[in-house]
């Protein structure tokens, strides 16, 4: 029998399998005690390998040792997951395809727009499981034609996002297509089978329609290898085996199919056998395969694959899942894993790994790698540094975002645009912003403080700035955010003047004091409130009742739009102590009150808060007094009757003697006794009525 054999050019691992499988190996290299969770890949060779070298299989994280490292095989996992992986507080290394990541970072999007998800492929394979992890539960998994069929009869939820598992038969994806309304806006359809998975099988389906016989490699368990069987065997005899030996074990069989083609086509023809392997097969065991074929016939002749396809074959096998970078490239990413609070691990197609550092994925100091990107991002890099012997590629975010950056700050320089920026550093000076990875230098003279103030105030806060000057060959761009506040004082200040009215209510910071008033910030344009109208008690300076920094609710007393003077006022109405005491006091009530001063003709005593009225000489006793200290003294507290209140004058007089001649009155009628008092001489009275007068009105 003669034979040519020929495998399919892209057979074997993709880029995600290998990835997670190189992940182990280097855990495994640098010592570390590793658990998988579920196999990393379904192949019994590469899993049994890998457990001779130390790496366990668990099905959960509540199984793992203390300080064991978990690996996320690339199926990837519910988000349920991560949440029990962080219960552990063991290490985890995250190998999710970064295909199938993305698929969890679209699903979560549409359901978080409301979408109902529908998701092509096995509902009990991990990738799918993993998927539906990441939908709140807001999804629905279909297997072939007939079962979205079912689905799209029942008719489609309102809002509807379809995806498929990245091993998903092409074929069948297809004609899933086929059925789905058009034009339908509520309908958003991601083809998210993977490119390698879909040329993988385009491949094995040609080839299996030009081949007598077809091998396929691959684990037994694997999605995709099982899809490439289905899709060989609708056109020749398929063989399934998991290795080389497998191989042998089925060699009659293949013998046996192999004459029947001869009995059909002639003795003469030479038979074509082709091998195509599933995205969890290695290289090796393709070669193996191979090599072993030539055992499996007794003829004379077999025609080997030639040297050029051997090459083309190489080729095409390192490019499932490498190509060539170099310095200075830019590249796109896709986040694969964030190592704590120092690294990211990016996938960029390369047989290297790819990392950006926290330094080269920004300049702010104050973030960890996980406030600015997460899994599955994909990212624009430049590549910074390649090293072949480590198999490392360095990456950075951070120059990309200065190179885009700094044409945004061109054309804001040029628009005169504010831009927002955050206060990385104090220097000598002025301070240094960060604005979209582009430092700005602000002057002390721009920082929009006053002379001499303390920059630190602004370290890490948010500003507002304007671009005043650029050196595009330095690449350096000075910022002002004195200009930004004092357009924004203009226009609070024309704003302010079209509406503001006598009366307006306002909240305002105290800005500053002098010995007349306090300058209020009514927005962007300051106020006086005299200090007549801070308190109704009597004060002596404004820093008696308010401090700079403090909030006042004041209203428009008066405004004068060509001086630009603005007159507020504080006391309410409701407050005034001689409202609230004409209210709740009359003529005739007897109430306690405390001494709050002493004169030569009487005493003051305060009735309530603000509100003192006087106790003149003659009303302190029925006995004649010549000293008001041999009665009462500041601070004592007294029993006095209303005895006049003038309304008009804001005065009150008060008598401790009225009291005592009715106390007195009291005990006579209960004694029967009359008891007479002695009035006050009318000059004793009268004399001080003058001095009275000037001291309430004090």
């Amino acid at each position: 029998m003669k034979a040519v054999i020929t495998t399919a050019k892209s057979a074997g691992f993709c880029f995600g399998v290998d990835r997670a499988v190189k992940l182990v190996y280097q855990a495994l290299s640098e010592g570390k005690r590793v658990a998988t969770l579920g196999p990393i890949v379904h192949n019994d060779a590469v899993v049994s390998d890998l457990n001779a070298k130390g790496a366990r299989i668990i099905n959960d994280p509540a199984e793992l040792l203390p300080g064991e490292t978990l690996i996320i095989r690339a199926h990837g996992v519910p988000k349920s997951v991560y949440a029990q992986c962080a219960e552990t507080g063991n290490p985890v290394i995250d190998a999710t395809c970064p295909f199938v990541a993305r698929i969890h970072k679209i699903v979560g999007e549409q359901c978080a727009q409301g979408r109902h998800v529908f998701i092509a492929g096995d509902p009990k394979h991990p990738e799918v499981q993993g998927i539906v992890g990441h939908c709140n539960e807001n999804c629905t998994v279909f297997q072939n034609q007939s079962e979205l069929k079912c689905l799209i009869d029942r008719r489609l939820p309102k809002g509807v996002a379809i995806v498929a598992q990245t091993t998903y038969n092409k074929i069948l994806w297809g004609d899933c297509m086929t059925l789905l309304p058009p034009d339908d806006p509520d309908l958003q359809v991601f083809d998210t089978i993977c490119s390698a998975t879909a040329a993988r099988q385009s491949d094995a389906d040609a080839l299996s329609r030009t081949s007598d016989l077809m091998i396929v490699a691959g684990g037994r368990h694997s999605s995709n290898t099982v899809k490439l069987y289905d899709v060989c065997k609708r056109h020749c005899p398929v063989w399934l085996i998991e290795n080389a030996a497998e191989l042998a074990a089925c060699a009659g069989e293949i013998r046996e199919a192999a004459k029947a083609v001869l009995a059909e086509k002639g003795e003469d023809h030479i038979l074509n056998i082709g091998i195509t392997a599933g995205a969890s097969t290695p290289a090796h065991i393709i070669k193996e395969v191979q090599t072993n074929m030539s055992g499996i016939f007794d003829t004379d002749t077999i025609i080997p694959e030639s040297e050029e396809f051997a090459a083309a074959f190489e080729e095409e096998l390192d490019k499932t899942f490498t190509k060539k970078i170099r310095k200075g490239d830019r590249v796109v990413g896709i986040v694969a894993s964030i190592s704590g609070n120092n690294e990211v691990m990016v996938d960029v197609g390369a047989k290297q790994t790819g990392y950006i550092t926290l330094s080269e994925l920004t300049s702010d100091t104050s973030k960890k790698p996980s406030d600015i990107v997460k899994v599955g991002d994909e990212l624009e890099l430049v590549v910074i540094q390649v090293n072949d012997a480590e198999g490392t590629v360095q990456l950075s975010k951070r120059r990309v975002d200065e190179m885009v950056g700094f044409e945004n700050i061109l054309k804001a320089h040029e628009s005169n645009e504010v831009l927002e920026g955050t206060v990385l550093s104090v220097v000598k000076g002025g301070l240094v912003a960060d604005c979209n990875g582009v430092h700005v230098f602000i002057p002390a003279s721009q920082s929009g403080l006053g002379r001499g103030a303390d920059l630190n105030v602004l370290l890490k806060q948010p500003v507002r700035f304007v671009i005043i000057d650029v050196n595009e060959q330095r690449r350096r761009a000075v910022g002002s955010i004195r200009q930004v506040q004092k357009a924004e004082r203009d226009a609070a200040k024309t704003k302010f003047w079209e509406t503001a009215k006598v009366g307006d209510v306002y909240t305002g910071e105290v800005k500053s004091l002098t010995s007349y008033g306090a300058f209020v910030d009514l927005g962007g344009i300051d106020g006086m409130v005299h200090v007549s109208e801070l308190s109704w008690s009597r004060i002596h300076q404004p820093s008696d009742v308010v401090a700079v920094g403090d909030t006042l609710e004041v209203y428009i007393k008066a405004l004068n739009p060509e001086t630009g003077r603005i007159s507020l006022g504080h006391r309410r109405a409701e407050d005034n102590p001689w409202v609230k005491f004409t209210n709740e006091y009359a003529v005739g009530d007897v109430v306690d009150a405390q001494v709050v001063s002493v004169t030569a003709f009487g005493a003051f005593a305060r009735i309530t808060d603000g509100i003192d009225g006087l106790i003149h000489i003659s009303q302190l006793s029925d006995e004649r007094v010549t000293n008001v200290k041999d009665v009462v003294n500041v601070g004592d507290t007294v029993t006095v009757k209303i005895t006049a209140i003038d309304t008009e004058k804001k005065r009150i007089s008060l008598s401790m003697r009225a009291v005592n001649d009715e106390d007195a009155a009291d005990e006579a009628e209960e004694t029967d006794e009359v008891v007479y008092s002695d009035e006050a001489p009318a000059a004793e009275a009268e004399a001080p009525a003058e001095e009275a007068e000037t001291a309430a009105e004090e």
